[in-house]
């Protein structure tokens, strides 16, 4: 147990889709499960300890993983890197050999809460992560209880791009030495947070450090990138969706335009949408209790 008496496993592997996948879960197993999809090249620590330990004391079980090809799960340097700029210049249209897919990395959580022995879960997903759970959705609605997408989207392309200076981010090299990983991560938060609600200093440093220690390769991210933009529209979709559904963004978010966590609301049947004043692409630790507690009525609700 956690210093807030909350059961906690530890990291465990497991296969999951013909891979493993990391995971680490907080609660008892006795409670309803909540199941954390994290965004772009991010491991599963961005959905910080005491955030988990926050909503597993909720009464809730919730199962964070790593999703493939970064952390500790299995990784696809094999694979090569895919040709960015054609699919950013022809997304849909672009002949690029795919290593994998959004529908590939939603296939690897529903195997993950197999192997869990989960029949079905409460499913929140922040930024890519939203993508993969709406995906989920669309493919097993009946393993869904709810659908959270935070910092997220339809994938629409008449959607408002990034802001010129998020845009840039999403090239800056991604340094193999730890204090150059260090210093670039820190950065990419401080950009991404915003001026409102900025990442906690010590939680970047230890976050950065954490992250490095579990394993880094800068193919990943353009890997997993290649697999965003691949992706078509989810709006359709979604509209034939009759689940639960809640949708939070920022309304300074430079990365993912508070649009479209507008255009995703729109999309799902009677979903709820909370737009968070000053919030940017990132659940800095000021924000935690609005999220948490929005997200523990969701799911009572439901």
């Amino acid at each position: 147990m956690d210093r807030m008496g909350v059961e906690r496993s530890g990291i465990v592997l497991c296969g999951s889709n013909g891979i493993t996948l990391a995971y680490e879960s907080f609660g008892s197993e006795a409670d309803p499960p909540v199941v954390l999809i994290m965004g772009l090249s991010s491991q599963m620590v961005i959905w910080d300890d005491d955030f988990c330990t926050g909503l597993a004391s909720r009464g809730f079980r919730v199962v964070r993983f790593d999703n493939r090809d970064v952390g500790l799960s299995s990784r696809f340097t094999h694979a090569g890197v895919p040709d960015i700029r054609t699919l950013i210049s022809n997304p849909w249209g672009a002949k690029v050999s795919l290593p994998y897919t959004l529908a590939d990395m939603a296939e690897d959580t529903v195997g993950l809460m197999d192997a869990l022995d989960m029949g079905s879960a409460h499913v929140v997903g922040a930024s890519m992560g939203g993508m993969i759970a709406q995906e989920l959705a669309i493919r097993y609605p009946g393993r869904v209880r709810s659908l959270t997408s935070i910092m997220s989207t339809t994938g629409d392309p008449s959607l408002p791009p990034p802001s010129p200076e998020a845009l840039d981010m999403l090239f800056w090299p991604i340094p193999v030495d730890r204090n150059g990983y260090v210093e670039y991560f820190k950065r990419v938060w401080r950009l991404l947070s915003g001026p409102v609600y900025p990442m906690d200093e010590l939680d970047l440093e230890r976050l950065a450090a954490l992250t490095y220690e579990r394993g880094v390769e800068p193919a990943s991210s353009a890997r997993q990138f290649a697999a965003i933009l691949a992706a078509p529209s989810r709006r359709k979709a979604l509209a034939s969706l009759d689940i639960p559904a809640l949708v939070i963004h920022g309304d300074r978010d430079p990365l993912v335009h508070v649009e479209c966590g507008r255009d995703t609301a729109r999309a799902i049947p009677n979903a709820r949408l909370v737009v968070v004043e000053g919030m940017g692409h990132a659940i800095s630790r000021p924000v935690w209790g609005l999220i948490i507690e929005e997200l523990a009525g969701h799911f009572s609700r439901s």
